[in-house]
Formats: C-alpha cells, sequence, structure tokens
C-alpha cells in the first residue's frame, strides 16, 4: 500500500482532494455540444455570454463533466503540444461505463483510439470532433491495486469493447446511462519534460507521485488514488509554453476547505510560482501555460466559469 505523508507540514494535497470539470476552448461550440451530448450522454446545466465569449457547461445528475468556451478564430488543437492528452471521465459501475462506451463508439464523429487493461481500471479512449482525447474508465477496487516500493503497479494490457459491451450492456442500461453516476476521475496532460512537471505538480501544487514511467510519464495523486493528474513527453518532448489554441483551457481540482488553500498558496509562494486568489479559488499556470484551478467544493457554476 502507498503511504500518504502527513498533512502536518502543509507539503501535500489532502486526501479528500478531486477533479472537477475540464474546461475546452472549442471552435464549434454547437458541434462539441451536440457531440458530448449525445455520445457522452451529456446534457446542459449552465450557459452564460461573457463578452464575446459564450460558456456552455455539460453534464450528469447535476455534476459538471465538461465545460465549453466559444473562441472560433483561435489555432486548433496541435498533438505535438504540451496541453490536453485525455480527460478522463469516471464511472462507477461497468454498466455506466458500457453505456456511454456504446453511445461513443456509435456516434460517426468519435475517432476510437483503443482501449486497455491498466490493472487498476479498465479504460477506452476516443478523440472528438477538434482533437481533444478522451477517456472512459472504471476502476478496480482498491484492494486489488499492488504497489511496490511506493508506486502503484499499472500497465496497458488487452482489453476487447465488444467483449466488455457483452458482458456489461443490456436495453435498460444503455437507456438509463444520462442518469447514471460519473465524473472527471483525472485529467492526463502533455509537458515539456518530466522533471520540471514533478516540480510543479508535486512539489508546487502538492501532489503524490505514484508512478514515474521511465522519465517519459508521471502519475500523480492525492490520498493515494493511482492518479488525479498525469504528464507525459510522447508527443511533446523539449517543447515550450504554448501559445492560445483549442483545446485545454483549464484543470479543475477541488480540496475540501480553505486551509488547504492556505497551504497551497504557501507552497506556490515557496516555489515562486505566481497565482491568483479570490477566497474560493487559487488559480495559477503551469510551466507550458496550462491553467490550473484550485477550488472549494460547492463552487457555483457562475464561479466556475468566470475563473
Amino acid at each position: 500500500m502507498m503511504t500518504t505523508t502527513t498533512l502536518a507540514d502543509g507539503r501535500i494535497l489532502n486526501p479528500a482532494t478531486g477533479m472537477d470539470a475540464v474546461t475546452l476552448r472549442v471552435g464549434d461550440l454547437e458541434l462539441m455540444s451536440s457531440y458530448y451530448a449525445k455520445a457522452l450522454a451529456l446534457e446542459p446545466i449552465e450557459e452564460q455570454s461573457h463578452g464575446r465569449e459564450v460558456h456552455r457547461v455539460l453534464g450528469r445528475n447535476g455534476v459538471p463533466f465538461v465545460r465549453l468556451v466559444a473562441t472560433p478564430g483561435l489555432p486548433g488543437v496541435d498533438p505535438s503540444k504540451p496541453g490536453l492528452y485525455h480527460t478522463a471521465f469516471l464511472f462507477d459501475t461497468p454498466g455506466a461505463l458500457a453505456a456511454t462506451l456504446y453511445r461513443a463508439a456509435q456516434d460517426p464523429r468519435s475517432q476510437y483510439v483503443g482501449a486497455g487493461d491498466h490493472l487498476v481500471s479498465e479504460a477506452f479512449y476516443f478523440t472528438d470532433p477538434e482533437g481533444n482525447g478522451i477517456e472512459l474508465y472504471i476502476d478496480r477496487p482498491r484492494d486489488q491495486w499492488e504497489w511496490v516500493n511506493g508506486q502503484v503497479k499499472m500497465a496497458t494490457l488487452y482489453l476487447d469493447p465488444n467483449e466488455f459491451l457483452k458482458n456489461h450492456l443490456t436495453q435498460e442500461i444503455h437507456d438509463a446511462a444520462p442518469k447514471t453516476v460519473g465524473k472527471v476521475g483525472h485529467v492526463h496532460l502533455q509537458v515539456g519534460d518530466i522533471a520540471t512537471a514533478r516540480d510543479f505538480y508535486v512539489e508546487g501544487l502538492g501532489f503524490e507521485a505514484t508512478l514515474d514511467y521511465g522519465g517519459q510519464a508521471l502519475f500523480a495523486s492525492a490520498g493515494g488514488y493511482h492518479h488525479h493528474v498525469a504528464m507525459n513527453t510522447w508527443n511533446s518532448a523539449g517543447s515550450g509554453p504554448r501559445a492560445a489554441s483549442l483545446g485545454l483551457g483549464n484543470v479543475a481540482v477541488t480540496v475540501p476547505g480553505r486551509e488547504d488553500l492556505d497551504a497551497l498558496v504557501a507552497r506556490l509562494k515557496g516555489k515562486k510560482i505566481s497565482y491568483t486568489d479570490n477566497g474560493t479559488s487559487v488559480v495559477t499556470v503551469d510551466p507550458w501555460n496550462t491553467q490550473v484551478s484550485l477550488s472549494l467544493p460547492g463552487i457555483t457554476t457562475d464561479e466556475l466559469l468566470t475563473l
């Protein structure tokens, strides 16, 4: 088992830390809204205009999954640049995952990328119409995760999507998909180098490293989860800060209390990392110009949209 460092010194995030809806800057708001609504069975939660930008939130059961910000005119997603590798949507049951997998696979606008049994989870991968990566997954029970020398054991073993659907999908489960539980489980990023990413996400933000994949990828979490964030250099090694473009707009993290934000601010000051603090959210930017926000629970959609 992974041992979690004491919180007393404020060096790590609270074990109850989790992820919130990811923000994507999109060129075609209607296309992307209809895609996420149909392929992931998401429903509109709220929409607002801020100047020339239109912000639209989609989710399930009132839980935001994705925030789309219409910013036409920006360059498209470049898969060789830092930014989003994929947003990972976590489901509570195999049936809920199967229903969403089936919908995503049936949508002609989806690009199916593959699947993998990662030992800690089972996952299926797609790319949305504007080039943003998507992971749909379910965790295995924590008592089945294996830890070796403080690192979680993960792999990519063969996983047959058709067999998964055969075993877990029924018409009733399919029809109930929009009402089943889900959330953002983790966000996987593309970065320029792992050492710099570790300095920001682990030493600065306070995540704990859970797996160093040969210096090419780093997985990190709060509370002994396999990972809430991951960073890799597979497509983006050596890259510097990215220019404004479509794609990832914000990585959202939720912490339990104001004392957690105070500890975060102390870490950021110690690392001389710039940030803003509005009382309920602390917002900073990683070395590749990816915005990261850490907020209190219960933050309203309006607050999330205007970070």
